[in-house]
C-alpha cells in the first residue's frame, strides 16, 4: 500500500477509530494519542497487511491494541480520580448522559462488540476478526451487552 492510498484509507476510517478509541478510554486526550499511536504503527508495518481489504479491521485491531497500552501505562504511573478515569465525551457530540453512563456499566469484553458492529457498522465476522474471537462469540457477546443495556437504562428510568 502506497503512502497516498494509506492516507486516504485513514482519513475515511479515522472518525470511525476515534469513536472506538474513546468508546475504550473514555477521555478525549487518551482516546487522541492512542489514534496517533495506532497510525504510525500501522504505517510502519503496512507491509505486514497481506489483503488490503482487511484494512479496516486490520488497523482497528492495532487501535485496541494501543488503547489497552495506553490504559495499562496510566494505570501504572499514576492514582487517578474516578472523574479522570472515565474522561470527557469528546468535544462537539451531543451527549446523552444516561446513555453514556449505561454503556460504561457494561464491561469492555461486551460494549465493544456492541459499538463496533451497530454504532461503527462493522460486520459480526469484522468484529470478530478484530477482537480474534468466533463469529457466534461476537454475536453472544453483541446480545449480552444490548440485555446488559436495557437493564442499565431501565434502571436509570426507575430512579428519580
Amino acid at each position: 500500500m502506497d503512502e497516498r492510498a494509506f492516507e486516504q484509507r485513514v482519513l475515511e476510517l479515522e472518525p470511525r477509530l476515534y469513536r472506538t478509541a474513546c468508546a475504550i478510554l473514555w477521555n478525549d486526550a487518551d482516546a487522541a494519542d492512542a489514534l496517533q499511536e495506532c497510525l504510525l504503527k500501522a504505517w510502519r508495518k503496512r507491509s505486514s497487511l497481506k489483503e488490503e481489504a482487511c484494512f479496516n479491521s486490520w488497523i482497528t485491531r492495532i487501535l485496541i491494541n494501543e488503547c489497552h497500552t495506553l490504559r495499562y501505562r496510566l494505570r501504572r504511573h499514576k492514582t487517578v480520580s474516578f472523574d479522570e478515569a472515565v474522561g470527557d465525551v469528546p468535544a462537539g457530540e451531543p451527549v446523552d448522559l444516561g446513555l453514556r453512563d449505561a454503556l460504561r456499566a457494561v464491561p469492555e469484553h461486551l460494549r465493544l462488540p456492541l459499538l463496533l458492529h451497530h454504532m461503527e457498522g462493522y460486520s459480526l465476522q469484522e468484529v470478530a476478526d478484530m477482537l480474534h474471537i468466533s463469529v457466534a462469540a461476537a454475536r453472544g457477546r453483541v446480545y449480552q451487552a444490548r440485555q446488559k443495556l436495557r437493564q442499565q437504562l431501565d434502571k436509570e428510568e426507575q430512579q428519580p
